[in-house]
């Protein structure tokens, strides 16, 4: 008689289980990001795998940032680190330019949802500080629009501050995520949007997002908000139309 055997796990399954059983262990242990972890040797010993196993499945949680290695100290969790995401999701939508662009329109669509959708509440928190902020900045993209000089960094920044009052580091980095891909994908598709009149234009769409949120009228906001995105995928419809 044949006895049948499970079959068994293949290399990149077995090493799936061990990454998730390392993460598994921090989160048992209550560990927190910037905590040190158990030494390799420990780690051999508890998760019985041997050197090689242990450091292959390590860099694997490197790579997504659950694991810092700090040369000469040891093994950490790893402090909230967003890098991973943003190479990855920068990647996809780099690759996305090749095929009608679709990921780096859903991205353009999960930023509109995350801003159009928490501008009101980012409303609701905010101070005279940052409005007056947020002023400065739409000031500084009126007088770059006046000389022809692009904003993208006073672009961004003018959406950093409007969220900063939510206070969430989370929706930080995200938005963060975000503007680097948008960049990265901006500079690919060599978006001529340097015209005086678009830049004009941009700074305006500002100007007017800025009033609304300064006269606390919620939705306004959202609704300029949401269509502040319409820009960014007419340039990926003129590059798609382009390319073909």
């Amino acid at each position: 008689m044949i006895v049948s055997r499970p079959p068994r796990l293949d290399a990149h399954a077995r090493l799936r289980a061990l990454t998730s059983d390392i993460t598994d262990l921090i989160l048992d242990r209550g560990l927190l990001p910037g905590d040190a972890m158990p030494t390799e040797q420990e780690l051999m010993a508890e998760l019985g795998v041997g050197r090689n196993t242990l450091r292959e499945a390590i860099k694997v949680l490197q790579a997504l940032g659950v694991v810092e290695i700090r040369h000469g100290f040891g093994m950490f969790v790893a402090e909230e680190n967003l890098v991973a995401l943003s190479d990855s999701l920068t990647f996809r939508g780099q690759m996305s330019l090749r095929h009608k662009g679709h990921e780096a329109n859903e991205l353009v669509d999960v930023r509109q949802a995350l801003e159009a959708g928490l501008v009101g509440t980012a409303m609701s928190a905010i101070t005279e500080q940052h409005l007056a902020d947020l002023e400065a900045t739409v000031v500084d993209m009126e007088q770059l629009a006046a000389d022809g000089h692009s904003f993208i960094d006073a672009d961004r920044n003018f959406h950093r501050i409007l969220f900063e009052p939510l206070n969430n580091q989370l929706l930080s980095n995200l938005l963060g995520v975000f503007w680097d891909v948008y960049r990265t994908i901006h500079q690919s598709i060599d978006a001529k949007d340097s015209t005086r009149a678009h830049l004009a234009e941009t700074a305006h769409s500002h100007r007017e997002l800025f009033e609304a949120v300064k006269s606390g009228d919620k939705p306004l906001a959202s609704s300029l908000l949401a269509c502040h995105f319409d820009g960014i995928r007419g340039q990926l419809a003129d590059f798609n139309a382009s390319a073909d």
